[in-house]
């Protein structure tokens, strides 16, 4: 099995965890739970067009929103997902330090939709909003707006 299915797993877990910790949510778990899973599954289709790594990619699309996981928030929760994730990802034992300094940097910067990442930041940009996207959520920020069109113009 690849990385990224013993990440969600985990991930999973961490939902159902916090979910009783922190009742009162922006998002319902439910869709904490589908929502790393698809994002997952398009962030490995971007890379493999990309030519970067997809087990990475899916790794850094599941985990793009621990902030809300832990939180419950919406507001303000890329970065204060930034060290918890890199914390829960250091428990995993599934990355090198670099790896996680890459999902940590691609978690703490995946809202700024209207800046330029790394690659890999990119991908995880590009995959969050196609799922916001392909689920029907149409309130979109401007900047938010202005990638999804770009993405649906791209062959």
């Amino acid at each position: 099995m690849k990385r990224f299915f013993h990440l969600q797993k985990a991930l999973l877990r961490e939902i159902d965890r916090y979910s009783l910790e922190v009742p009162v949510r922006d998002l319902d778990p439910d869709w904490e739970r589908v929502h790393i899973s698809s994002c997952a599954k398009l962030g490995y289709q971007l890379a493999e067009k990309r030519g970067l790594d997809p087990d990475l990619a899916a790794c850094a699309c599941a985990v793009h929103d621990y902030g809300r996981i832990i939180t419950g928030r919406q507001e303000g929760h890329a970065e204060a997902g930034y060290q918890p994730v890199m914390d829960f990802l250091r428990e995993t034992r599934l990355f090198s330090e670099d790896e996680i300094r890459q999902l940590g940097q691609s978690t703490r910067n995946h809202s700024k939709k209207g800046e330029r990442g790394t690659e890999l930041e990119e991908i995880v940009k590009d995959a969050d909003i196609l799922d916001f996207y392909q689920y029907g959520h149409l309130k979109m920020r401007e900047d938010q707006q202005a990638r999804l069109e770009g993405l649906l113009r791209e062959k």
